[in-house]
């Protein structure tokens, strides 16, 4: 069963208290804080509004995917959305709805996570049941603020439900926001259990639920993203070697990761539950606001990536990425599968000369376009499926080959370069690539970075991955790899110091004169 099937039933909490002096109503439905967190029932309704937060617009519904891959050097620009085509330029401003979206929709996810971590010990329920309910809530704010850093730069801290004047949270320093992550991550990795089928409670057997094997991808990741070389390569560890939680896999088949069909396969540490509405009905998009019993629980990246004449066509892949993929050819002299899942385009070299459920080729033979998270190729007549811009793909947050390419760059960093080679290669060996170690054997620790660089640009393309890997690295602050991205990329043309980062909103500077503006505004 998946979790967010009973995700809209919850019960939507306030912080609003009554007057003492006032009569006082009671409206089951949309129950004041006093009142609320007395069940185990009210506690498992509360992690699930913040699951919830997951499914709206600014978070992984569209916009956090669609603002990140499309600032990287492997997809640029196609949109009559000028927010979008800005994002995608780095001329952004601090006004744009989708900017304020993202902001908003992180920081809500923390004001539900907050209520659970603070009220949901002091209820009388089953302990390990408690304790899975606070590790999922330490889970998804950890997630909430890995996004805020990576993407706003400089945000305040709030690890308390805000009120009042409290509102006014300051600016936190970059080495206290990292902290904390990482102690979510940690405190996660301590109270969840490995999945939920081996285990008692209301929530045995519910899939999508945050694991121990997630905060442990997510700490390693963290680790990565600091720089904290030796830690990372120990997290990872685990779940490449550990007895604990080395329970993933690749799949066979690459595409199985980012179509409607093998979701929640042995790959996936995290992915995000959506449905079509064939599965939970709903009348009302989940863009955002108060959720409510007529949502729908579906993606629209999908529709938003698809081709011309299936879709909006909001971004193209760049032609770097597409001859990126065709730089090597497989040990049977074929194309690298994971061009023709990551991107459509003519190849009739390759038996691919159709789109959707077996239309010919329908644009310009040079023409390319995106194809991972779209329905292309997987039987379907059009892009959405049953109304306009909906889609029940999951969407996968981290995977295990992300895991080994993050593996390998911990140890390459530690100097165990010869170490890293069989962690690329199991990714290698999927996409039936030759033995790196037979065609490129002793590459120096300089050497294996940009190979690394090369693989995660092949493996990971499209998924909100590249990007924050290209700001992390420090390529736009080097001017030989900055020259390289633009030659990818021609919209790094108008990238300036610190608009590597989106805008903290201006909604939020002007009611909060404790935030700090970044780089970016």
């Amino acid at each position: 069963m998946k979790i967010y099937k009973t995700i809209f039933l919850l019960i939507f909490v306030t912080l609003f208290s009554a007057c003492d002096d006032k009569l006082e109503l009671s409206d089951p439905n949309n129950m004041i804080a006093e009142n609320y967190w007395a069940s185990a029932e009210q506690a498992q309704a509360g992690i699930d509004a913040a699951y919830n937060n997951l499914l709206i617009d600014g978070y992984y519904m569209r916009m956090t995917p669609a603002l990140t891959d499309g600032r990287a050097d492997d997809f640029r620009g196609d949109t009559p959305w000028p927010d979008l085509m800005q994002v995608s330029n780095f001329t952004i401003l601090p006004t744009a709805d989708p900017v304020q979206w993202v902001w908003a929709a992180y920081y809500q996810q923390i004001f539900r996570v907050n209520q659970v971590l603070q009220k949901v010990p002091e209820i009388e329920m089953d302990e390990s049941y408690k304790s899975r309910i606070i590790g999922q809530a330490h889970f998804l704010r950890g997630l909430a603020y890995f996004h805020l850093k990576i993407n706003f730069e400089k945000v305040p801290l709030v690890l308390v439900p805000a009120e009042g004047e409290d509102y006014n949270t300051p600016t936190a320093s970059e080495e206290e926001i990292w902290n904390q992550i990482i102690a979510d991550f940690q405190k996660s990795q301590e109270l969840l259990p490995v999945d939920y089928e081996s285990i008692s409670g209301p929530d045995k057997g519910q899939i999508g639920r945050a694991t121990k094997g997630a905060a442990t991808g997510f700490l390693g990741k963290t680790y990565l993203y600091t720089e904290k070389w030796e830690q990372a390569a120990g997290e990872f560890d685990k779940l490449v070697n550990g007895p604990d939680v080395n329970i993933y896999s690749l799949v066979d088949n690459y595409r199985d990761n980012f179509g409607p069909f093998n979701e929640n396969n042995p790959e996936s540490l995290f992915e995000v539950q959506f449905e079509g509405t064939d599965e939970v009905g709903g009348t009302v998009m989940n863009y955002g606001g108060e959720p409510s019993g007529s949502w729908m629980q579906v993606s629209s990246v999908g529709h938003t990536y698809a081709m011309d004449g299936y879709g909006y066509s909001d971004f193209l892949p760049t032609q770097w990425i597409y001859e990126e993929f065709k730089e090597e050819q497989t040990v049977d002299g074929g194309v690298d599968p994971r061009l023709l899942a990551t991107i459509a385009s003519y190849e009739p070299g390759a038996n691919s000369t159709t789109v959707y459920n077996g239309v010919e080729w329908p644009h310009a033979e040079e023409a390319i376009y995106p194809r991972k998270y779209t329905h292309d190729g997987f039987g379907f007549d059009l892009e959405s499926q049953g109304s306009v811009e909906l889609s029940e793909i999951n969407y996968r947050v981290m995977r295990y080959a992300d895991v080994l390419l993050m593996y390998a760059e911990a140890l390459n960093e530690t100097g165990q370069t010869q170490q890293a080679y069989q962690y690329i290669q199991q990714v290698r060996d999927r996409a039936n690539l030759p033995d790196l170690e037979e065609v490129k054997p002793g590459m120096s620790q300089n050497e294996m970075r940009e190979q690394i660089a090369h693989e995660r640009a092949l493996e990971l393309s499209v998924e909100s991955i590249r990007y924050h890997d290209i700001v992390r690295w420090g390529w736009l602050y080097d001017s030989d790899k900055l020259e390289e991205i633009r030659a990818h990329d021609s919209e790094f043309n108008t990238w300036s110091e610190g608009k590597e980062y989106l805008p903290i909103p201006q909604s939020e500077l002007d009611v909060n004169p404790n935030l700090e503006p970044n780089s970016a505004n």
